[in-house]
């Protein structure tokens, strides 16, 4: 029988009603390079896991490194550990009849994210919108946030066996900001599994002696739930109402980073208050850069907003540096940010390809001081389409390490001196004609915003 945490209703969660980041004191967080790092960290993590597994990403893959955290979840769960997992029906479509083989006849309950099970729901243009988080919560406490689907570094679904691994950062998280990222993977279960997983629940509330009114007010809680926010969490939520000195202004260190002593916030984009989070966190950090802003991201089409953003940054004398695939695993993603060069490097922002291997990292960091860390590109489908989670993180120390990882891949990389070699006019055209594409995804994917 599965164990489980004592559970209390709460509001709905601060952090989610708030639209700017909500910076949490007192965590602990570890930048994970690559599935290497990754993946024996999060087994670590299952195999000590007491209560519950919240797993949601993107790709759960079948080759080895995927069988290890698979293994690790089975274990988990035969120990009485609630282990849940949501994948998307799109990146783990090919994986899905695997995934159910490994866990028939274990308690490991799985749930597709907009499965593409029938042929009409490639016809449905809510399907454009997908599950691209990656996200694990073990027990409540301990957090793993970023950019790294559950598969090998050196393997790609399109393009086989890698010569080299692909660069993609995680972290790893302990203290008050696993609460949100906990929220956002139950949520994400609950929309994903229609509701199957509250009866076990339910079945437990009311065993006590008001079981009976939580349980219906839980079920009250379900029309919420199905809209992807699940309002349930531990008692004591040290999310409610708590706001720190870096809210109100106060001096951000730089010092090197404290274990338990590090300020973060979990940032999410989903499609109802948390629309345009993560781009709200990057325009608040880069209008306030001074020194640097260093971003890295294979998928590049920003706005216009954020485009003004760093053309005024390298105009005011910040250096400006950006990161983008020198071997595209996609031509039009290839295009979209090609197709920027000239405006960017006129006004002084330094483009490099990276070219040692496939690039996955989604990574930004501000003066020394602010990074972020996720699932998110800059590009429409990340910024207005899909479910996508970083964590914003506010240490020296953190940043620091990170920004030499950072160093050596652009070191490692080709600068840019031009744009492509094309006549002005075809340049005009072909960024109309990715312009005119990226506009026909966002009316077919149901998003009225201008971009």
């Amino acid at each position: 029988m599965n164990r489980m945490r004592p559970v209390v209703l709460n509001r709905l969660p601060a952090w989610y009603l708030r639209r700017r980041p909500a910076y949490l004191e007192g965590n602990e967080v570890s930048l994970l390079r690559g599935g290497d790092r990754l993946f024996p960290a999060l087994i670590q993590a299952v195999d000590r896991a007491r209560f519950e597994v919240w797993l949601a990403t993107y790709i759960f893959h079948t080759d080895e490194s995927a069988r290890a955290v698979s293994d690790a979840l089975v274990r988990a769960a035969q120990r009485g550990v609630r282990v849940r997992v949501v994948v998307d029906g799109f990146g783990s479509l090919a994986s899905l009849p695997t995934l159910r083989q490994w866990w028939q006849g274990t308690s490991v309950a799985l749930a597709v994210y907009r499965p593409l099970d029938r042929w009409w729901s490639w016809l449905q243009p809510e399907h454009l919108r997908r599950l691209h988080q990656k996200l694990c919560v073990v027990d409540g406490e301990i957090g793993f946030v970023g950019g790294i689907n559950i598969i090998g570094d050196r393997l790609d679904l399109h393009h086989g066996v890698l010569p080299a691994p692909r660069l993609d950062f995680a972290v790893q998280v302990r203290g008050p900001v696993v609460a949100p990222i906990e929220h956002t993977a139950r949520a994400m279960w609950t929309r994903a599994a229609f509701g199957a997983d509250w009866r076990d629940e339910i079945a437990a509330l009311v065993k006590g002696p008001q079981g009976l009114r939580q349980a219906r007010a839980l079920m009250a809680t379900m029309r919420l739930a199905g809209r992807g926010l699940y309002t349930t969490g531990r008692a004591g939520d040290p999310l409610e109402g708590q706001e720190t000195a870096e809210d109100q202004g106060a001096p951000t260190s730089t010092s090197p980073s404290t274990p338990g002593k590090v300020a973060a916030a979990f940032l999410l984009r989903d499609n109802l208050r948390q629309r345009h989070s993560i781009l709200a966190a990057l325009l608040q950090a880069g209008q306030a850069a001074r020194v640097s802003i260093d971003i890295v991201c294979p998928y590049f089409y920003p706005g216009r907003a954020l485009r003004r953003l760093l053309v005024a940054a390298a105009g005011r004398g910040v250096r400006v540096r950006l990161l983008l695939q020198g071997r595209p695993d996609y031509r039009i993603a290839s295009l979209a940010a090609s197709v920027l060069y000239r405006e960017l490097l006129q006004a002084g922002v330094q483009v490099y390809e990276y070219t040692p291997a496939f690039l996955h990292a989604k990574v930004v960091q501000v003066d020394g001081r602010w990074a972020t860390v996720g699932s998110s590109n800059l590009d429409p489908l990340s910024l207005l389409v899909n479910f996508e989670a970083n964590l914003a993180v506010r240490d020296g120390g953190f940043v620091a390490q990170l920004g030499q990882e950072l160093d050596e891949a652009f070191a490692a990389s080709q600068a840019v001196t031009g744009p492509p070699s094309v006549s002005r006019w075809g340049g005009l055209w072909r960024q109309r004609l990715v312009a005119i594409m990226a506009r026909l995804y966002l009316r077919l994917a149901g998003v009225r915003s201008p971009y």
